[in-house]
C-alpha cells in the first residue's frame, strides 16, 4: 500500500529531474567572458566587441596537418560571410611557437584576426586540447556548434548562414 501512495510523487519528481538534465544537455552553452589580444596588440572582448555579432573561434597549431589543410576552406568561409557580418578569431595554441604562427599568418595573408594563446583561452572555451577545434557563436553569445577536427564545410556554412539570417531578422 505504501508503495502505491508514493508512486505519483516519485514519478513527477523523476520526470522533473529528467527534464532538467535534458535541458542542461541540450542547452547551448554561453561563450566565456574572454579577451583576445591580437598580433597588433588590439584587444577584442567576447562580451563587448563581439557581443551582438556572429563569429567563429578556431583553435589551431602550425604542426597540426588537419589545421593547415582546413585553413584555405576557413579563409573561403570567412570571405564568403564577412560582408554579411561574420567575424573570425583564429587562436594559435599555447604550444605553437609564436614565430611559426606569425609567419604562417603573414605569408598566407590570413584575412581574419589572430591571437596567440597562453593557455587561458583554451581553458576558458571548454578546455580545448585537440586541434583543430572550431566554435560557431551566435549574436547572443551562445555556442551554436563546436567542431573538433575539420568541420563539414557545407554544414558549417549553413550554420553560419542561418545565424547571420537570424541576426539580421531580429
Amino acid at each position: 500500500m505504501i508503495g502505491r501512495r508514493w508512486w505519483l510523487p516519485a514519478a513527477l519528481i523523476g520526470a522533473a529531474v529528467a527534464f532538467l538534465i535534458g535541458h542542461l544537455l541540450l542547452a547551448k552553452p554561453d561563450v566565456p567572458d574572454a579577451t583576445f589580444t591580437l598580433l597588433s596588440g588590439q584587444k577584442i572582448s567576447t562580451t563587448s566587441d563581439l557581443k551582438g555579432r556572429v563569429y567563429l573561434v578556431n583553435f589551431w597549431d602550425t604542426n597540426c596537418s588537419s589545421c593547415i589543410a582546413e585553413m584555405p576552406s576557413l579563409e573561403n568561409t570567412y570571405k564568403e560571410f564577412h560582408s554579411a557580418g561574420l567575424e573570425f578569431v583564429s587562436v594559435a595554441m599555447s604550444y605553437t611557437p609564436r614565430d611559426y604562427a606569425v609567419n604562417y599568418a603573414r605569408t598566407r595573408q590570413l584575412p581574419f584576426m589572430l591571437t596567440l594563446d597562453d593557455g587561458s583561452l583554451a581553458h576558458a572555451f571548454g578546455d580545448v586540447q585537440l586541434t583543430p577545434t572550431t566554435l560557431v557563436v551566435d549574436k547572443h553569445g551562445k555556442v551554436l556548434k563546436r567542431y573538433v577536427g575539420p568541420p563539414d564545410f557545407r554544414q558549417l556554412d549553413n550554420v553560419i548562414a542561418q545565424a547571420l539570417h537570424d541576426s539580421a531578422s531580429s
